[in-house]
């Protein structure tokens, strides 16, 4: 070809460019490369092009957009000739490009839907020093080194970058080859100067060798760890084969398989749970025990083998031993531990465990439903805190003789935590009863179900339905856990529920268990548990011998009034663990202090005993405490409740009422004031919506009287705003039992009246005078006495419940039944 014939590339690329938008990567120019094109607009420009001339220009885009206009676009973009162009059936394009050069976008033609603009084609800023030639030496020769050690790069692109001859090129070859960012591409597409554009890619160069520098390292950790594994295979391999020629047992598995099969045939099973334990055998035997199911099933087989499903052997106990250990063990409780006693008796009359030991367990489908007369027992032991329910399960496990097993469902929210986990998911468990019978191996253990009342509800489900199935006798003779999915008798299970209330258990769960009430304790009672119980076991806690600390019934009493007024005993030992303590390090200190004057003196235990003064106590000496109320006050500071500090009414507009909360019995003062302004009533003390409406129709009722029996005006009414208070205002407190009381605050209120003294009242009252009867009399007779009341009104419908309070906790108190409010009113406010 002639000189004259060759047309620079400038004359040849067009001043105006359709514009394709590239979702990934910019292209670099020269470069030869397919290119799939899916947008149909898209496709309108690239068939337009191959109509005319043939180029396009492809730029970038921005971000993402799905009708791309040209200010989603970079601003410098690659020219190409469209070489070839392929039809897809999805109506798609394939075409090969040949790109060019470099432009710049300068003016908007047409924005969008085919995107033209007017372009400036951008020159190479070249520098032809002898630090572009070592930089190019330097990309050729890093680049060389990458391409040996990764199998992407071909032959054929070790050719390409070897025959380009200008540095520009070489940079822009490398930079498409790279695994380099979009936006990092971008960059180096709009650098011009060579030199600045090879550093570029050269950094670049260097951050892939330092990745295939760690690739190659993790891929040689990799590839020890597989070559380990194949060689301790192959090792266990042949020491099978050994084990097998010596007639030994092979594996692990082969003998876990063997040890499972003898236990399972001791079971003799039949019917649906023979057939499931065979068949999860017999796939045992088949998995590999590198699998993951392996795991699964052998831990399955694992509780299924631990399982007492034998029936357990006949009850050996008497009533005599059973009492003994319940009185032995708790102070009081008196009708605790009868009820418990005639429990035990209705046991022992039935015969329950006349069956054989090791007789086979019923067949998972002949349920025997019709006959079967449940073994077990399901008593609800509810009470305040500390007056002993946990300890009173573990004396009843005591006297039967029997394995005791205690889970809390308290904040329990996933009813698999009752009946277990389907065997589906990772890590799945048998449930809380399942684990108990397999802890302690028994058929008839006793189960303690602690904090009943304070389990939740999530979108895991409801444990308190999941324990309607356990806790039903008709029912639990073939519990069916998730994990297992076998019928397992859990009839003969002792159950013990604790709750500190009621209020929150499900109507249909209360059916099914026989309600034990623990009433709090009063001062004598928890002197009487304090020298039995909680003195030695605190002495011995805190290291203290049992002769050696004294206590006066006076300190006790202190402790029990001035300290510890809970209904149950949990704060009171812990005051006596705080004494100890100090007792203990006052001992250790005076030891420490003795042995160190020894020391410092020289002197000898003969020097000791002709020593005219007593000698200090040391370890191995025993010095005897005697606690009053000093000492008490010393080592507990203040106390609490000061003596004679107890709610009282000793102005006008107040009276004392009871209440019952999960924490006990407890007394509340009410308070009355009225203020010159508009009529109303105002009521404050975190009140619920039943105690506002006693409120409300005490108010009614108070004002009717008022008017008609005391001859208040109706003037003073509209004059007066009346404000009702009940102190310790964070507490909430709700009920209807406080009737009366604030009645009768109003009435002493309005009659400028002061309330009978030593007097408590109890009662809720209708719009008619009528006094209705209330519950928890006996914790609120308990906290009446420990406020020092003598007298205690109560509805005359509440007589029959005064049977059921201890004959010590009612001795000098008067009770009061009344069934008007009138009769109320004759005994606080007396004319």
């Amino acid at each position: 070809m002639s000189e004259q014939s060759v047309v620079p590339i400038d004359q040849i690329l067009p001043p105006r460019l359709p514009l394709v938008a590239l979702m990934g990567r910019p292209i670099f120019p020269g470069i030869f490369t397919p290119i799939m094109i899916g947008n149909p607009a898209d496709v309108r420009v690239v068939d337009d092009a191959v109509a005319g001339d043939g180029f396009i220009g492809l730029v970038m885009l921005t971000g993402e957009a799905e009708n791309p206009a040209i200010g989603d676009l970079y601003t410098v973009g690659t020219a190409a000739k469209i070489v070839k162009k392929i039809n897809l059936p999805d109506g798609g394009l394939n075409i090969f490009i040949s790109t060019m050069k470099r432009f710049q976008i300068k003016k908007t033609l047409n924005p969008t839907n085919p995107i033209v603009a007017a372009v400036e084609y951008l020159e190479d800023e070249e520098d032809d020093t002898s630090e572009v030639k070592a930089l190019t030496r330097a990309l050729i020769s890093e680049m060389k080194q990458i391409s040996e050690n990764n199998p992407l790069f071909s032959e054929e692109m070790r050719l390409n970058m070897i025959n380009i001859d200008h540095p520009g090129k070489i940079a822009d070859f490398i930079a498409s080859i790279l695994n380099i960012d979009r936006g990092d591409q971008q960059k180096i597409l709009e650098v011009l100067n060579v030199r600045k554009r090879m550093e570029q890619v050269l950094v670049f160069i260097k951050k892939e060798q330092e990745l295939l520098r760690i690739q190659k390292r993790i891929q040689k950790e990799i590839n020890e760890k597989i070559e380990k594994s194949q060689r301790d295979y192959f090792l266990k391999e042949e020491l099978k084969a050994i084990k097998t020629e010596l007639g030994m047992t092979t594996d692990a598995k082969s003998s876990e398989q063997q040890r499972f099969k003898e236990k399972i045939d001791a079971f003799k099973f039949e019917g649906e749970i023979k057939e499931a334990v065979d068949q999860e055998l017999e796939k045992f035997g088949l998995m590999d025990p590198n699998s993951a199911e392996f795991i699964v099933t052998r831990n399955y087989l694992d509780v299924i083998v631990n399982l007492p499903w034998l029936d357990p052997p006949p009850e050996h106990f008497d009533l005599k031993t059973a009492r003994e250990i319940l009185e032995s063990d708790h102070y009081g409780l008196k009708d605790v531990k009868n009820r418990i006693v005639e429990y035990l008796a209705v046991r022992k009359l039935r015969n329950d465990g006349t069956k054989v030991p090791g007789s086979k367990l019923p067949t998972g489908n002949k349920s025997p439903a019709g006959n079967k007369v449940s073994a077990g027992s399901i008593i609800c032991l509810v009470g305040p805190p500390g007056v002993g329910k946990t300890s009173v399960g573990r004396s009843i496990a005591r006297s039967l003789g029997k394995q005791f097993f205690r889970f809390s469902v308290g904040g329990m929210r996933d009813e698999a935590e009752i009946k277990g986990h389907r065997r589906t998911y990772i890590g799945a468990l048998p449930g809380k009863i399942i684990q108990g019978l397999k802890i302690t191996k028994t058929k008839d253990p006793v189960f303690m179900i602690d904090e009943i009342d304070k389990m939740g509800a999530s979108f895991q489900g409801d444990p308190a339905s999941a324990l309607l199935e356990v806790l039903d006798p008709e029912q639990n003779f073939s519990f069916r856990d998730h994990y297992l999915d076998l019928p397992f008798d859990i009839s003969n299970i002792f159950f013990v529920v604790t709750a500190n209330t009621l209020d929150t258990v499900p109507s249909p769960l209360i059916d099914r268990m026989e309600i034990i009430e623990l009433p709090g304790y009063i001062d004598t009672e928890k002197l009487e548990i304090a020298k039995r119980y909680l003195i030695p076991k605190s002495l011995e806690k805190n290291g203290l011998k049992k002769n050696q600390v004294k206590y006066t019934r006076d300190s006790l009493l202190h402790i029990a009034n001035g300290y510890a007024r809970e209904a149950g005993v949990r704060n009171f030992e812990k005051n006596l663990d705080k004494i100890h303590r100090k007792l203990a390090k006052q001992l250790v200190e005076e030891s420490e202090g003795a042995s160190a004057g020894d020391a410092s003196t020289g002197g000898t235990a003969k020097d000791a005993v002709v020593n005219d003064a007593p000698p200090k106590p040391s370890a191995g000496k025993t010095e005897k405490f005697s606690i009053d109320k000093k000492i008490i006050e010393k080592h507990l500071g203040k106390p609490v409740f000061p003596e004679g500090e107890v709610k009282k009414a000793d102005r006008p507009g107040m009276s004392v009422g009871l209440a019952w909360t999960s924490m006990g019995g407890d007394t509340l003062v009410i308070e009355a004031i009225s203020l010159p302004g508009k009529e109303g009533l105002t009521l404050t003390g975190k009140m619920g919506d039943t105690m506002k409406e006693s409120a409300a129709i005490a108010m009614t009722v108070a004002r009717k009287l008022g008017t008609e029996r005391y001859g208040l005006e109706k003037e003073w009414f509209e004059g007066h705003h009346i404000h009702l208070h009940i102190p310790e205002g964070a507490t909430p407190k709700d009920g209807p039992s406080a009737g009366i009381t604030m009645a009768t605050a109003f009435l002493s209120l309005m009659r400028g009246k002061i309330i009978t003294g030593n007097l408590a009242m109890t009662g809720e009252l209708s719009l008619t005078g009528q006094v209705l009867p209330i519950g928890g009399l006996k914790e609120k007779t308990i906290a009446a006495r420990r406020n020092q009341a003598r007298h205690i009104i109560i509805p005359k419908q509440n007589i029959r419940d005064l049977d059921e309070i201890p004959d010590h906790v009612k001795q000098g108190i008067e009770f009061h039944p009344v069934e008007r409010f009138e009769e109320v009113l004759q005994l606080a406010l007396p004319d």
